[in-house]
């Protein structure tokens, strides 16, 4: 026997999420955002999932690109933060690897490299995120090298939202307006919208998307239509009675208010359940939602049962899934749907499936 937790992924919902993507974004090609183990998915079976229907696929960095042309998918890849360092170039030449170009650093070691051929490049222009990217007043100058570097390829435009999960905020439409001044004139494939911008935005979709957290079913923006990817489930390990006025988990946090049933389920902080997930926070047992109780220990959490009196030991409990959500657990911890599904943990074993086959 194996310890009863585990991550199952739906691999058909996913390739129906990157339908939707699809559908949202009809004239526009779809990169897969796929870093960070894709999301705790895991890289290489989500890759080959969508290796028929996506244009490409992007990734953080060299060591999240090369697992996938080891494997053998021939999709463009894209490195979201390029190189980090002038002996990571070629290697991203030998494997076709196009590179993300955010710093003046980056365009020098290109122009320098002696390459075998040349590698494509997304010039990056800081419109609003603050964060990578060159200044748009930089920007005409940065292309011009790029253009004249002998070792780089095809050029295309990138920049990235700030704020498009947020539909009133005028801040997208000043970037997009900043973005288009920026490329338009040169005729370059350019990518702007990331999730959030894919639904909400389609002024931004231009030649690339870069749909990410909407491939596994969280919810930017309220979407229908979406389905979850990862369904978060354990087992009912212990069941006890305990009596009013007992303490529940370290500190006594949670007192019984009366006689009640406890369960004990095989989960933590330490498979990545939230430890401060809030008071309200409940899991699915039986069809029910019931509340979670007291801390969440390292490799247990406790849960009321007095609404499900049947319930025992064995039973199926659902942190996350269909119900509830990643989306509504996310908001009672005080974080983000990718925060919780990136942090479940390598000691949790994701079993992966197709339309409910294994």
């Amino acid at each position: 026997m194996t310890r009863p937790t585990q991550a199952t992924v739906d691999l058909s919902a996913l390739r129906h999420n990157f339908s939707v993507a699809r559908q949202l974004a009809t004239g526009a090609k779809i990169m897969a955002v796929l870093k960070a183990n894709a999301y705790g998915h895991g890289l290489l079976p989500v890759a080959h999932a969508l290796a028929a229907d996506a244009d490409a696929f992007a990734v953080s960095c060299l060591e999240e690109a090369l697992p996938l042309r080891l494997a053998g998918l021939k999709q463009r890849i894209v490195l979201l933060e390029g190189v980090f360092g002038v002996e990571e170039i070629p290697i991203a030449a030998a494997r076709g690897l196009d590179l993300v170009v955010h710093s003046l650093w980056q365009l020098e070691a290109l122009e320098q490299a002696m390459l075998p051929n040349r590698i494509d490049c997304w010039l990056k222009v800081d419109t609003g995120m603050g964060r990578l990217g060159f200044a748009p007043d930089q920007a005409g100058m940065i292309a011009e090298r790029l253009q004249r570097a002998a070792g780089v390829g095809n050029v295309y435009w990138m920049s990235h939202l700030a704020s498009a999960d947020n539909p009133d905020n005028p801040a997208t439409d000043a970037q997009q307006a900043c973005f288009d001044e920026l490329t338009s004139p040169s005729g370059w494939p350019s990518s702007l919208a990331n999730s959030a911008g894919t639904i909400g935005w389609p002024q931004t979709h231009g030649d690339w998307v870069r749909p990410g957290i909407m491939l596994f079913g969280s919810a930017p923006l309220g979407t229908p239509g979406l389905r979850p990817v990862m369904s978060l489930e354990a087992q009912l390990i212990a069941v006890k009675n305990l009596p009013a006025g007992h303490g529940v988990g370290y500190g006594s946090v949670f007192v019984c208010p009366q006689d009640m049933p406890v369960g004990v389920v095989s989960i933590g902080y330490g498979d990545g359940y939230p430890r401060h997930c809030g008071e309200g926070s409940v899991v699915g047992i039986q069809g029910a939602l019931v509340p979670v109780i007291g801390r969440v220990s390292m490799d247990m959490l406790c849960v009321d049962l007095r609404t499900v009196p049947a319930a025992g030991i064995g039973d199926r409990v659902i942190l996350w899934g269909d119900a509830p959500t990643v989306d509504e657990v996310a908001a009672r911890a005080g974080t983000i749907s990718y925060e919780l599904l990136c942090q479940v943990t390598p000691r949790v074993p994701r079993v992966y499936r197709w339309k409910g086959g294994v």
